[in-house]
């Protein structure tokens, strides 16, 4: 059965809308080791459009480059992906497929026994869908020490409420926390 894991850049104040003036500065070895662990082993790899469009108009030419990033980004090529997308415009990119029910699609990908990580990378709306579905196993944070206060937060104020587990936590040296959850019901 395959397990659900999103991973998020978020900010201490709950910003998930990635601003490149406090994220960049705090992505470290560390945090990169992280991402790494994050996408290993991944089967399938979940997007949302925006965050999909963002992907395929990067890390194709990045790939084709050559250059120190061009390992991972074959690794994100390689990959099956399927976008969350309420349009038509071709994916464009390879082993891509879309799907108008994300949360449908997901939970079929967790039923299916040949399925093991299910990695859904950004995608914010995505991954509010697959809370209140329940349909995520574990939310990965890389919480970064700043107060963004502008952007889109994590969590959606008319959300119900969400009780998690905290399954492990680390502190990388530029104050940057990881910390991994799982939902519980409710005590």
């Amino acid at each position: 059965m395959g397990t659900v894991v999103s991973t998020l850049f978020v900010s201490l104040d709950g910003v998930a809308e990635i601003d490149p003036a406090w994220h960049f500065p705090y992505f470290d070895d560390a945090m990169g080791d992280a991402v790494d662990e994050d996408y290993a082993d991944t089967s399938v790899l979940v997007l949302g459009r925006v965050t999909y469009d963002s992907f395929a108009g990067a890390w194709p030419d990045r790939e084709a480059a050559g250059g120190e990033d061009a390992a991972f980004a074959a690794q994100l090529g390689d990959v099956r992906k399927v976008v969350a997308t309420r349009g038509q415009r071709p994916l464009g990119w390879r082993n891509v497929e879309g799907t108008t029910d994300v949360v449908a699609t997901v939970a079929g990908l967790r039923a299916d026994e040949a399925i093991g990580k299910v990695l859904v990378a950004g995608s914010l709306s995505v991954v509010r869908q697959l809370l209140a579905a329940g349909q995520l196993d574990e939310l990965r944070l890389l919480v970064h020490p700043v107060l963004a206060g502008a952007g889109r937060h994590l969590v959606d104020p008319q959300a119900p409420l969400q009780p998690l587990r905290l399954v492990s936590s680390a502190a990388f040296p530029t104050g940057v926390l990881r910390l991994v959850y799982a939902p519980v019901a409710r005590p």
